[in-house]
């Protein structure tokens, strides 16, 4: 058969990175478990276990990384033994001769496979946290060369009180910021299972060690010593729980909800065309209507991130479900979502990563649809204006009253441009403040701390939550504030 014949994951075929792919692999799922296995021999050797030789370690040593012959030679002891992990075992002591008789020595299954999935968890998040501060790093730059640039906010999707360009991606960056923490959290919160027998009693090593408990703490930290973990769970069942799971997913979920929101805005914004994706010279937005520039990347994003927020039922369910010290419903689906989130993931922010590097401004539609709605914003600046010169507050009220609703009618009624500051210029009550009007009719002055706002957020708070990261920036990082 064909590959062509055969469903495979888009998420893996079209979309996430090699890099990401890769961590997820059968390749590395079954080189781990050797390494695991390699590990676990070396520590059993050195805490006094002479049946181990130096010829059995330098064999598995040598044939840590798995070949395609020996997967589909386990592929076809797994249809004879229907264990997956006892296939690998098989296989592995064929290529190591000396080795086949300790290799998994005092082990259950979930050493091999639950230590090997929280090295991904970790290998997997160091993937996607350099792309997430490049995102971050990127959207900072952007508010900041547009930090003082009006333009019309929205409430309800209806016109608001201005804002600007700038403060409006610090709301998308604060939320990134905010991901950026919760993935270092989990990141860091990481351990292993460790070296924790059947049921996580430690029953099998304490036999090997013939009782002596010393050996077997000295083993489970040594196992996680040389895998380059900082620690083990303490307890646990036959498998570590699955409440980590819901650990290291939950900020990918809440990264899906931050990506979704903010690419939703830019979509918003490429339909009134006041900003959009980048659009490649050669991208062909429509089929049929040549003219269109639809924005595929960010509606990539949203469609990803409803996935990528789904996911995350997925481990708690399992969680919320494990008896005792364990069953084996967790696994079929574990081997689905966990992958497909953190893979999701990767997607998600190598987009972002492409929109972030070339969002488009259009100030002439930003400020022709500010003109449009600006006069009625400024009511009340003419209202101040007209008592400083004298006139009744409650009197302009009623003037500026009228003359608002006769061109709000001109708008909504018969499709022409606001013309409430020609009423205002052509009403004689309105006369001592005519040489007023333009300095009163200012975007600037609409936009209250917008500007000073965004560029303290951006030179402070972004690039102190940046600064622990700046080995992973591929552009120049922000100067701190002094």
């Amino acid at each position: 058969m064909s590959k062509y014949d055969k469903y495979s994951t888009p998420l893996s075929e079209r979309y996430a990175s090699d890099e990401m792919s890769k961590i997820f692999s059968l390749r590395n799922r079954f080189s781990t478990w050797r390494k695991l296995w390699l590990n676990l021999a070396i520590a059993e050797k050195e805490l006094g276990l002479d049946i181990i030789t130096d010829e059995a370690i330098e064999q598995m040593r040598a044939h840590v990384e798995i070949s395609d012959d020996e997967i589909e030679d386990a592929k076809i002891e797994e249809a004879i033994v229907r264990h997956d992990v006892m296939a690998h075992v098989h296989t592995f002591g064929k290529t190591c001769p000396a080795a086949a008789g300790i290799i998994h020595l005092g082990a259950t299954s979930c050493f091999v496979t639950d230590n090997a999935d929280l090295i991904f968890l970790r290998d997997a998040y160091d993937v996607i946290i350099p792309k997430l501060v490049n995102v971050i790093n990127r959207l900072g730059k952007f508010a900041l060369e547009y930090n003082d640039m009006p333009v019309l906010g929205w409430t309800h999707f209806q016109p608001a009180q201005l804002t600007t360009v700038g403060k409006r991606a610090t709301l998308w960056l604060q939320e990134l910021l905010w991901d950026l923490r919760n993935m270092e959290r989990a990141r860091n919160d990481l351990g292993l299972r460790g070296v924790k027998g059947t049921t996580g009693t430690q029953g099998s090593f304490l036999s090997l060690f013939h009782g002596n408990h010393d050996k077997v703490e000295e083993l489970d930290e040594r196992v996680v010593e040389l895998l380059g973990f900082g620690y083990a769970y303490p307890c646990t069942g036959q498998t570590y729980s699955r409440k980590i799971d819901i650990d290291a997913l939950a900020p990918l979920s809440s990264l899906g909800a931050t990506a979704h929101k903010m690419c939703t805005d830019i979509r918003l914004l490429a339909n009134l065309k006041e900003m959009e994706e980048p659009f490649e010279k050669s991208q062909i937005g429509s089929s049929a209507m040549a003219y269109k520039r639809n924005p595929m990347r960010c509606e990539r994003v949203c469609s990803l991130s409803r996935h990528l927020g789904s996911l995350y039922q997925d481990v708690f369910q399992t969680s919320a479900v494990q008896w005792f010290e364990r069953t084996l419903d967790d696994s079929a689906i574990r081997r689905i979502s966990i992958p497909s989130a953190f893979l999701t993931a990767d997607i998600v922010l190598s987009t972002l990563l492409n929109i972030t590097s070339g969002l488009v401004v259009y100030p002439k539609v930003i400020e022709r649809r500010i003109q449009a709605e600006l006069p009625f914003m400024a009511t009340e600046n003419i209202i101040m204006a007209m008592v400083e010169k004298g006139g009744s507050r409650q009197d302009c009220h009623e003037e500026i009253r009228v003359l608002s609703h006769q061109a709000a009618a001109q708008v909504k009624e018969h499709g022409r441009d606001n013309d409430l500051i020609e009423r205002v210029k052509n009403t004689e009550y309105f006369k001592p403040i005519w040489g007023d009007l333009d300095t009163l009719l200012d975007p600037s002055t609409f936009v209250g701390r917008a500007p000073q706002q965004t560029e303290k957020f951006v030179t402070v708070t972004v690039a102190n939550a940046l600064k622990p990261f700046a080995e992973y920036l591929n552009e120049d990082s922000f100067q701190l504030s002094v």
